[in-house]
């Protein structure tokens, strides 16, 4: 077992990095805060006096008492949709919590925002609550209280592929796969939306406030000239007593909540993946010394084993390949008991037995290619794989190019892509370029991604994008224009690309399930585990072409 760091000196330069870091997830807090009001505290009055609880408050009864509700996609629609007044968290809330023990995933319309209508970001905030619920095989509950498409938007989110449509048939192929799939309708279900519910194994509605129909009265009396009331068309009498739509008609949203509760109580077991847990240990060092140790300046190296030791239990590392290719660490270890396989770009400058440095956050061919061999026993073995992202791309130049970089990048790609393994994302830093592929971002099918504060997410880092950028832009014309007007062109280009930077901005378009606190790393790591253990089909593992 190898010890992942040592005990670091509290000097100038943590404290600054403390300070600098503890003010970042500070700001992240305060904006989650604001973002969990939906719609603001008068629309929540309005909500209260018609006798409905708010979606936030439906999740918090429907989990059981005191126990943790991981949230996905808080962020969704950040600082998007400003032109009709912003969307907080999209106006929808969901994530995954325990319901009697067992990991539920839950989808609430908040009905506070745009009375829950859907914006395009919604409707891929829904497919990722459902893509989360196939992958790990969990219960989904869906809570009803949406006024429908976001009509001046209709052309961005309902005739496409990953667009409004593809939910109900999600709900189809989940049926199908034995998915259990409850629905309540606790405000309106109108038009497409009306098929949700009505597709999934149970749906209950509640009386006053619940209604479903494929039209509304006005469009009703529009289409046929026909008068009728909301009850008449969709209350919970009509659907309960007359066209037996829905299954279960109740009194409020409290006694609705409970029944559902008592339903996922009786779900029958069933098999687990089977991967390896022993008894917790505390990581041999102080979690919350990650603040210091994280530089603020960017572009300075550190060492990840220090992170690393300060997130994994304590004497559990066994290190794969550790004498080369260290630009990538590679090993075995645990984490709140969990066996994993960590991946994780070493930001420190190493050196090799050639006496050559090699840049700290860089793929080399020998990184690229421990990490292939070592994604690959991981496989082999059954044991979930844990990646660390700070890198800036694979190296480049032409030494780096005839030895085949290239080559040696695309087996480690190659092994992402086709790992079975469940894969857990920590973008900690920068996470530039192929490097972003390599080390398994968003496209390449992690169960959970996650940022801290400190990640950026690009195709190159924003000051050589900034510079690229700029040349394009003056074209033939560089020597026409004076160097105070290139400086301002280059200082627009870099207000905006920073602004792609933000890890706001990629946990806004869903790129990120979510921006965390680094110290609360290691619990997410264990709790998301604990849910992908629930899906126990794991396919052989088949790598395809990998050349040597």
């Amino acid at each position: 077992m190898a010890k992942l760091g040592t005990e670091i000196t509290h000097d100038n330069g943590f404290n600054r990095n403390d300070d600098f870091n503890k003010n970042l997830v500070r700001k992240i807090k305060a904006k989650a805060d604001i973002i969990k009001l939906g719609g603001g505290k008068e629309n929540i009055e309005k909500h209260h006096k018609r006798n409905k609880l708010t979606a936030r408050e439906r999740i918090e009864k429907l989990i059981d008492p005191g126990s943790y509700f991981l949230e996905i996609g808080l962020f969704a629609a950040y600082d998007m949709y400003n032109e009709y007044g912003g969307a907080p968290a999209s106006g929808t809330i969901f994530g995954i919590g325990k319901i009697h023990g067992r990991d539920v995933v839950i989808v609430a319309n908040d009905a506070t925002v745009k009375a829950g209508a859907w914006f395009p970001i919604t409707c891929k905030k829904n497919l990722r609550a459902q893509e989360i619920s196939i992958e790990n095989r969990l219960p989904i509950v869906y809570l009803v209280d949406s006024a429908g498409v976001f009509l001046p938007l209709q052309d961005e989110i309902f005739p496409d592929k990953e667009h409004f449509g593809r939910i109900f048939r999600n709900n189809a192929v989940m049926s199908s796969m034995g998915i259990v799939q409850i629905s309540a309708i606790m405000g309106p279900c109108v038009a497409g939306g009306a098929y949700l519910p009505i597709m999934s194994d149970e749906a209950m509605i509640v009386e006053k406030t619940g209604s479903v129909f494929l039209a509304g009265p006005a469009l009703v009396k529009a289409a046929i000239g026909e008068d009728a009331d909301i009850e008449e068309l969709g209350g919970a009498s009509m659907h309960c007593e007359i066209s037996g739509v829905t299954d279960y008609k109740m009194p409020n949203d409290e006694v609705c909540l409970e029944t559902i509760r008592n339903i996922i109580s009786k779900l029958g077991q069933t098999p687990k993946a089977g991967f390896d847990r022993i008894a917790s240990k505390l990581p041999n060092l102080d979690p919350s010394e990650i603040y210091g140790i994280f530089p603020e300046d960017r572009t300075k190296p550190y060492d990840t084993y220090q992170i690393l030791s300060r997130i994994v239990d304590d004497d559990s590392f066994d290190e794969y390949k550790a004498g080369i290719g260290k630009t990538i660490i590679t090993g075995y270890a645990r984490v709140d008991g969990w066996a994993v396989g960590i991946v994780a770009n070493q930001r420190a400058l190493v050196k090799t037995k050639k006496g050559e440095m090699q840049f700290g956050g860089v793929i080399y061919s020998d990184s690229a290619d421990k990490g292939t061999r070592f994604i690959m026993n991981c496989n082999q073995k059954n044991i979930p794989l844990i990646f660390f992202q700070d890198v800036t791309g694979f190296m480049v130049g032409t030494r780096s190019e005839q030895g085949g970089i290239i080559k040696d990048g695309a087996k480690m790609v190659n092994a992402v892509a086709n790992s079975v393994v469940p894969k857990i994302t920590f973008i900690t830093g920068n996470s530039y370029g192929a490097g972003n592929y390599a080390m398994c971002g968003k496209a390449y099918d992690p169960r959970f991604i996650f940022a801290w504060p400190t990640a950026q997410i690009a195709v190159m880092g924003g000051k050589q994008s900034s510079e690229t950028l700029l040349t394009i832009r003056l074209g033939g014309n560089k020597d026409k224009i004076s160097e105070e007007e290139k400086q301002k062109m280059l200082s627009e280009i870099q207000e905006r690309y920073n602004r792609q930077l933000d890890p706001l901005y990629a946990a806004a378009r869903l790129w990120v399930d979510d921006i965390i606190d680094p110290i609360d790393t290691r619990k997410i790591i264990s709790y998301t585990l604990g849910i992908a253990a629930n899906n126990p089909n794991i396919p052989r593992f088949n790598p395809g072409v990998i050349q040597t």
